[in-house]
């Protein structure tokens, strides 16, 4: 019983997000006016299927996953000690945006349009990039001293998967909102730098 309730609750937010997701950016279906896959007017199907999913960090996964080793980030100010390679959700959004693997590489099939703009390659140096895949807790909001604590503040803790900072705690992929409103897909706004003052204390 417990599992027709997950996959009915998967199934309807499933539907929530095709509807935010038709016409944004990660809309490849034919008629969409941006990469678009040849004969494929479906839209989820890039990323999601509801059969023979891959055990993956996303919900009924069926895109290749990248198996590509990223430069990490690194710094002296870093308070976090278990930044290594991209883990969780984080690696599925690399598996486009790392430019190794297709976007039409989905559903068993191996697909030839790679991201290549330089507005959405990010490629696999990530050392200029916000760490990700790494532990937010208390003790490291502790450690750092400018960082809010997640367990006193929900709005933190709403952005963190499986408590660790990912692509997606700033980033939304089913996000449609207009541009120049959100050019970069953000969960929030950054006016004022409003999305990254969520997290650090200045």
């Amino acid at each position: 019983m417990l599992r027709k309730i997950v996959l009915i609750s998967l199934l309807i937010s499933s539907v929530g997000h095709a509807q935010q997701i038709a016409g944004s950016k990660h809309d490849f279906s034919v008629g969409s006016g941006r990469i678009e896959i040849a004969g494929e007017f479906e839209i989820c199907v890039f990323c999601h299927t509801p059969h023979h999913a891959t055990l993956e960090a996303a919900p009924l996964w069926d895109h290749e996953t990248t198996v590509a080793n990223f430069e990490i980030y690194t710094s002296p100010t870093l308070d976090a000690d278990d930044i290594g390679q991209p883990s969780g959700i984080s690696k599925l959004c690399l598996s486009c945006h790392d430019g190794s693997v297709a976007v039409d590489s989905y559903g068993g099939n191996t697909g030839y349009l790679k991201v290549n703009s330089a507005a959405t390659k990010i490629g696999t140096d990530l050392s200029n990039n916000h760490p990700i895949s790494f532990l937010y807790d208390t003790s490291l909001a502790d450690a750092d001293g400018f960082l809010e604590d997640p367990d006193a503040n929900w709005t933190v803790s709403d952005l963190l998967f499986e408590n660790k900072v990912e692509c997606p705690s700033c980033h939304d992929v089913h996000n449609n909102a207009p541009i120049p409103f959100n050019f970069k897909l953000l969960r929030l706004s950054n006016d004022d730098s409003a999305l990254c003052l969520t997290c650090h204390i200045k």
